[in-house]
This record gives structure tokens, C-alpha cells and sequence, in this order.
């Protein structure tokens, strides 16, 4: 009896010491001392802990849900992990700092410098940081220029460290990896400030997966100055000198560059990118140099910084030398030119792409300009934009081949035999020397998209029970009109004008000559004489006061700069007959629609 009982107390007493202990491998800051209340500074409890489990060989340190005060920095050594409560990061889209709960680290140390050590270190190989929240409780959306901190995580001289289910609301710079090789960083959200991610000299192959840099934490407006500092000179990724890196799934919203490949002393980057997104970037992808294998880019989605006129979704710059390919890739948004290709000694491809948006401005920009190098264009589609690939003079090969637009593929070729152009769609109007005599174009109707520049897209109205169409021009548009060369023409041009685009200098203008005049507002059909031209086009200017319909009538959200409505516009030269051609459609009709 007296075993038996000894034997059930024994028993008892064991299950209560493995009930207490903790597992063999894991660590508990709160053990150490951690006071999760926001206000004790956990800073020792914290390191002696991660000091703990890296002389034991390595191992899991534990920080349960709770807000601790970090006013100092960690160093997490080789084979330990400083483990949260998270196994996939919150998106707190409006966070008030009370609100964010689990395992949330309060940094404080490094106020006003970017120097001095990161909040966190991996120090040793195999070291992680897991499931945690990182939050700056001193920021304010009202710094600009922002506050700057040290990176909050940073890694140097290591292998296989790790940034895994963590949320980096407001830091100044995000996580750095300098030789840190096979890094692994996955499932990270936030709004870093001044940039991201940056990795250098990685010979060895890093994963970043997974990734959603967006404004957490932040009340976001285009035009706050916060928001506005951050979209133009913020970087969300940006990689220097690494060898065969692997990106996939990674998207950033509001940065000046979305990713940036930039050359360190140690070199530039290769690798493979997967499915990346950039929206409201005044870059989207700038490209200051890659190596000769080239940045492979697939399934990308790019999008201008809203607001813009300045936006380049992907820039090369002149000093690229390796290849930049696009597969599969689709760009709109707010863009001036959706490609800008600038480097001399290198290459760019883009296969099965479509660019929706682009010429934001309305000058006439293209939607891939090739100013140097060589481009390998193929399988792409265009919206209606205008120009959709402009080759330079300077450009040292282009092969464009098998591409489609409604309006036919248009190409400004100024590389001479340098283009090869085939099997691309062509302009579905036949400009005859008969239709050149004598025609009429419904602007904003599909077809007009060669005739015109500097306007807006098109819009349809009704007006009297009939629908109308036209294009706002930007204070001065402008009409491209085909012509035959040495024959005198009457323009027709029917537009609308409101009020305050009138201005005494306002009308039709060829060259710098004003030929009819537009002298009240209202819906009016000038008319004037075109004296015989050399070419195949003719450019009229239609010039009148620019004027901002949110600033005239206050509950008019309309942000855009207008000038006046463009309706239509018939060419008829002297001594042609009364067929007219219609230009949109590339048909003979007998007489002229009064709109339509």
C-alpha cells in the first residue's frame, strides 16, 4: 500500500514539474522579466533571453500577445528564433496605436539618424524573427521630412536567416541583407518610409515571397505631405549586387520607386520576378543596372503614381547593360510613358504584354519608347492612346512583330532600317488619295486616336435626347489631319466653349497664325481656310483659356485641366466632290451626320 501511494505521489509530482517547465528548446521573455504593458522598458529581458537560447545551442523564444517597450536593440543569435503570436501579419488598414494587438514590439532606440545599430539583428545564421509587430510609437504623419530611424531589421555576413509573419508599420527602413545568403523573408506587410527591403552582395540564392507594402497605419491622401514624401522619394524593393535572386508575389502602393535594381561596389542584380505589383508609383520599376543574365519579369502589374503627369511605369536607365523581358505584364493607371527605355548597350523584350493607359498628358507620348539599345516588342496588345512605340534615333536594333490596337499599330520610326516591322495590326482606315480630299472624323468616337494630342480621353454626353461625343483638350490641342500635299482645304471644326476658357487669343491656329477665332462660349462649328501644304498631315491648334473645374465651381470634384469640348471635324479640299469619307470607320458616306 504504502509503494502504491509513494508511486501516485511521485506521479503526481512529475506531471506537475512538466506542467511548469518549458519545453526543452523554447524560451518565455515574460520569465525573464518582460512586463507586457507598453510602458517597462524590455529591452534586457528580451536580449537575455535570446543570449540564453543561443548558448543553449540555439532554439524558439517565445514572446506571448502583449505590447513590450523596446527602448534599446536586439541581437538574435545563430539558430535562435524570437517567435510571436503570428503566423500570417495583420493588415490593419486605419490602426490607431491602442488598437493593434498580439505580439507587438515598441522600438524607440535611434531617434533622428540612420545610423547606429538596427533595432533588430540577426546576428547568427539560421537566426529568425517570427509572428511579431513592429511599431514606432514616437512617429507622427505630421514629421515631413519623416523622422529618420536604422533599419528595424538588418542582417550582415550571415546564411539562411529569416523575416517571417511580421508586420513593420512605420519604421524609416524596413529590413536590410547585406551577404546575408539564402535569406528567407515571407509574408511581411507594412508601410516602411524611405525603403523596404534592400539587399546586396547575395551570391547565393535569396527568397522574398509574399510581401504587401501599403499605407498601414497611415490616414492616406495623394496630396498629404506625408503620403506625398513617401511617393516620391520612398523605395519599396530594392536590390544591388545578388546573384539569381527569386522575388514572387510582392506588391507596393504609394513609393516613389516600386523596384529599384541600383549597382553597388560589389555589382548589380540577376533574377527571376514573379508576379509584382506596383500601384501609385512615380517608378514602378527603374532598372539603374542589372547584370548580363538580365531581371526576368513576369506577371507584373504597374500602375502610375495617382496624380501624376510624370509617371514611367518601367524606366532603364543609360547605364543598363543586361536585359530587361517582360512576359504577361499590364499597365494603366495615370502614365506618361508606360516603358522608357534609355540604355545604350542594352536590351529590352516585351512579350504578351498589354498597356492599357498611357499619354497622360495628351503631348503625344508613346507607350514604349525605345531611345536606345535594342527592343524585341512581340505578341502585345494597345488601348488607344496614341503613338504606341516610338524608336529613336539613337536606338541600334527593333524588331517589332505581331502586336494589335483597334486603331492599328502605330509606330514613329526614326531608326530608319534599324526597325523591322511585321505582321502587326494594321490602321483599319485606308487613307485613299479620294478619302484625303474630302472627310469627316467624330472625335471621341473609336478611330480618332491618330488625329489628336493633348487632350483627354473620350467621353459621350446627351444632349437633346442625342448622344454626343468629344475630347476636353488641355487648354491647347492639337489636330493631326491627313491632307494631300499642295491642295488648298476648308476645315470645319465643331466644338463647345465654355465660359472660362474664353480668352482673347482663343481659336484655331495653324503654326502661329490664327486662322478662325473663338469669340463667345457655347457650342459653335468654326470654319477657315488651310493654304497648301507640303506632307501627308496637317497640325491645327486649338487654343483657348486652361481652367480647372474644381477651382471654378467648388462642388465640382473635377481635378483635370480642360479647355474646350472637341466634337468634329470635316476636311474638305478645294474642287472635291460631295462624297465624304468617314474617317473613324475608313467608309464612303454620301453626306455628313450632323454629330453622332
Amino acid at each position: 500500500m504504502f509503494f502504491r501511494a509513494g508511486l501516485i505521489s511521485a506521479t503526481l509530482m512529475c506531471a506537475s514539474l512538466v506542467a511548469t517547465a518549458q519545453t526543452p528548446g523554447e524560451w518565455n521573455v515574460v520569465s525573464a522579466g518582460a512586463v507586457a504593458d507598453g510602458q517597462t522598458d524590455c529591452t534586457e529581458a528580451f536580449q537575455k533571453t535570446l543570449d540564453e537560447a543561443g548558448k543553449a545551442g540555439g532554439g524558439i523564444v517565445t514572446v506571448p500577445a502583449g505590447r513590450y517597450a523596446i527602448k534599446g536593440n536586439l541581437s538574435i543569435p545563430a539558430n535562435v528564433t524570437l517567435q510571436g503570436t503570428y503566423r500570417m501579419p495583420p493588415t490593419i488598414r486605419r490602426p490607431v496605436a491602442a488598437e493593434i494587438n498580439g505580439t507587438v514590439l515598441l522600438a524607440y532606440a535611434g531617434r533622428g539618424s540612420i545610423e547606429g545599430p538596427p533595432f533588430i539583428r540577426l546576428a547568427g545564421n539560421c537566426s529568425a524573427l517570427a509572428g511579431v509587430v513592429v511599431l514606432y510609437p514616437e512617429w507622427q504623419q505630421t514629421d515631413v521630412p519623416p523622422v529618420p530611424y536604422p533599419p528595424c531589421v538588418k542582417s550582415e555576413g550571415t546564411e539562411n536567416v529569416a523575416v517571417l509573419d511580421s508586420c513593420l508599420v512605420n519604421p524609416y527602413e524596413g529590413i536590410v541583407l547585406i551577404a546575408a545568403h539564402r535569406h528567407l523573408v515571407r509574408n511581411v506587410t507594412g508601410y516602411p518610409i524611405k525603403r523596404g527591403i534592400y539587399v546586396d552582395q547575395c551570391y547565393d540564392i535569396g527568397h522574398i515571397e509574399n510581401i504587401h507594402f501599403w499605407p498601414f497605419g497611415v490616414n492616406y491622401k495623394p496630396d498629404d505631405p506625408y503620403c506625398l514624401w513617401i511617393n516620391t522619394k520612398g523605395v519599396a524593393f530594392e536590390l544591388a549586387r545578388t546573384d539569381w535572386h527569386y522575388v514572387s508575389n510582392t506588391f507596393c502602393f504609394g513609393y516613389g520607386v516600386g523596384y529599384k535594381f541600383s549597382e553597388s561596389k560589389a555589382g548589380s542584380t540577376n533574377g527571376n520576378f514573379l508576379g509584382l505589383g506596383a500601384d501609385s508609383c512615380r517608378r514602378a520599376v527603374l532598372v539603374e543596372q542589372a547584370q548580363d543574365p538580365g531581371l526576368l519579369i513576369t506577371n507584373g502589374e504597374f500602375v502610375g503614381r495617382w496624380g501624376s503627369t510624370d509617371s514611367v511605369c518601367v524606366e532603364v536607365g543609360p547605364k543598363a547593360v543586361g536585359k530587361v523581358s517582360l512576359v504577361n505584364c499590364s499597365f494603366w493607371g495615370p502614365i506618361d510613358r508606360c516603358v522608357w527605355m534609355r540604355s545604350p548597350a542594352g536590351t529590352f523584350s516585351a512579350s504578351a504584354c498589354h498597356f492599357v493607359h498611357w499619354n497622360n498628358t495628351g503631348l503625344g507620348a508613346p507607350a514604349l519608347d525605345i531611345e536606345a539599345g535594342a527592343a524585341n516588342i512581340a505578341h502585345c496588345t494597345f488601348g488607344n492612346m496614341g503613338t504606341h512605340v516610338r524608336v529613336g534615333s539613337k536606338a541600334r536594333s527593333a524588331i517589332i512583330i505581331g502586336n494589335q490596337a483597334a486603331d492599328g499599330i502605330i509606330v514613329k520610326n526614326l531608326a530608319g532600317k534599324r526597325t523591322q516591322m511585321i505582321a502587326n495590326e494594321e490602321d483599319p482606315v485606308e487613307w485613299t488619295p479620294e478619302a484625303r480630299l474630302h472627310y469627316r472624323v467624330v472625335i471621341g468616337e473609336e478611330g480618332d486616336a491618330r488625329m489628336v494630342e493633348k487632350v483627354h480621353g473620350r467621353e459621350r454626353l446627351t444632349v437633346n435626347g442625342k448622344p454626343r461625343t468629344h475630347r476636353w483638350t488641355m487648354g491647347a490641342g492639337r489636330l493631326i489631319l491627313p491632307i494631300r500635299s499642295g491642295r488648298t482645304y476648308t476645315v470645319a471644326l465643331t466644338l463647345s466653349v465654355p465660359e472660362p476658357a474664353v480668352t482673347p487669343d482663343a481659336g484655331i491656329y495653324l503654326g502661329n497664325e490664327r486662322i478662325a477665332a473663338i469669340t463667345k462660349p457655347g457650342t459653335v462649328t468654326l470654319t477657315a481656310r488651310i493654304p497648301p501644304q507640303s506632307g501627308e498631315t496637317v497640325t491645327l491648334t486649338v487654343k483657348s483659356k486652361a481652367w480647372v473645374p474644381a477651382m471654378v465651381t467648388p462642388s465640382n470634384p473635377d481635378p483635370r485641366t480642360l479647355g474646350v469640348q472637341l466634337h468634329e471635324v470635316t476636311m474638305r479640299a478645294r474642287g472635291a466632290g460631295d462624297r465624304v469619307f468617314d474617317g473613324n470607320v475608313g467608309t464612303f458616306i454620301a453626306q455628313p451626320a450632323a454629330g453622332r
